[in-house]
């Protein structure tokens, strides 16, 4: 692999990223239920979490947990994902509880994650956003995100936001 691995603990002011742990299954099920599809099965989110903890050793990135430090509870999830890119250019992916919306949390980990990609030698990231999202366009505006293009699939327009890296 071309690439250093990406670091699997981010630490910020207020959040620790961390890789997934058999136990965050639950709080995997309930953020999965906020997006309005019903709430997976355990086993199917057991799935995911085994995905997630095998990635980084076949690809040198990960997406990560994330915890608020003062609390210690699971918030959502930050990192690198192969996702609709490569892994020569990854994707950056978030996701947070709706009740943590709204407090910086998505920006401060997105930056974080774009620390650790930087540090892995990679040149660019993606970044792909459905065209209603817009609080995700402002984190990803906040980090340097810039758009590139659109596409449309199953689900509609999917907006391709682009990122150099020093």
């Amino acid at each position: 692999m071309p690439y250093q691995p990406m670091p699997l603990r981010l630490e910020t002011a207020r959040l620790t990223l961390r890789p997934w742990a058999e136990s965050d299954v639950d709080n995997h099920r309930a953020l999965a239920a906020e997006r309005g599809a019903g709430t997976p099965s355990i086993e199917r989110s057991r799935q995911v979490i085994a995905t997630q903890l095998a990635a980084p050793a076949l690809t040198g990135i990960a997406l990560l947990a994330v915890n608020r430090r003062e609390r210690g509870d699971f918030i959502g999830y930050c990192g690198l994902i192969v996702g609709h890119s490569s892994v020569d250019e990854p994707e950056i992916a978030y996701e947070l509880f709706r009740s943590a919306h709204g407090s910086g949390y998505a920006t401060e980990a997105a930056s974080a994650v774009l620390d650790a990609a930087i540090t892995t030698g990679r040149k660019r990231l993606w970044a792909t956003v459905r065209s209603w999202n817009t609080p995700s366009f402002r984190v990803l505006e906040k980090v340097g995100f810039e758009r590139d293009h659109v596409s449309t699939d199953d689900r509609g327009e999917l907006v391709w936001l682009t990122r150099s890296l020093p």
